[in-house]
C-alpha cells in the first residue's frame, strides 16, 4: 500500500527521551509523538515559515507519519491489523502570525487516506507551538485501532 504510493516504511525510530514509543490499551495503540527523523537525522529544524518553508514542513509531516506507521507496525505486528486511524495530533513549530498548520497537517492526513482508504480517515488537531523536541519543525502523534 505505501510502496505503491512511492513510500518505504522506515525502521521504527528509537525514543529520544524517557518514554516508550507506543502503549496499547485494548485495541487502541497510542503512538508517541514522532519527529521528522530520516536515516537518524532531522529533515529540517526551525520554525515555519521563516526557517522552514511550508513545503518542507509538509515533507516533515509526511516523514513523521511514516515513522508513526513504523511504530504501529511494531506494536501490532503488521499494518494489515489496522482497523482504523482514530486521531492524529499534529504540532507545528510556528512563528507568530502563522496560521497554516492545517495545510501542513494535511500531508500526514492525505497519506493515511491514500494508503488506507476509509480506514485512514481520522479526527485531528493541528496546533502551532513555539518549540518542538530537538528543534523539529513538526511532530505527529496518533491513536490507531488494531485488530
Amino acid at each position: 500500500m505505501l510502496e505503491s504510493l512511492g513510500h518505504l516504511l522506515p525502521p521504527a525510530p528509537k525514543p529520544v527521551a524517557a518514554y516508550i514509543p507506543w502503549r496499547r490499551v485494548g485495541n487502541l495503540v497510542f503512538v508517541a509523538g514522532q519527529i521528522p527523523l530520516k536515516d537518524g537525522r532531522l529533515i529540517a529544524t526551525g520554525a515555519v515559515p521563516g526557517q522552514v518553508s511550508v513545503e518542507v514542513a509538509r515533507l516533515c509531516a509526511l516523514q513523521c507519519c511514516l515513522n508513526g506507521l513504523a511504530v504501529v507496525k511494531d506494536a501490532a505486528g503488521s499494518l494489515d491489523r489496522v482497523v482504523q486511524f482514530v486521531r492524529l495530533g499534529v504540532f507545528v513549530c510556528s512563528e507568530a502570525g502563522f496560521f497554516e498548520q492545517p495545510k501542513i497537517a494535511n500531508a500526514a492526513s492525505e497519506l493515511l487516506v491514500a494508503a488506507f482508504g476509509e480506514k485512514g480517515k481520522h479526527a485531528r488537531a493541528a496546533v502551532g507551538s513555539v518549540a518542538l523536541p530537538l528543534g523539529a519543525p513538526v511532530e505527529v502523534e496518533m491513536v490507531v485501532e488494531v485488530g
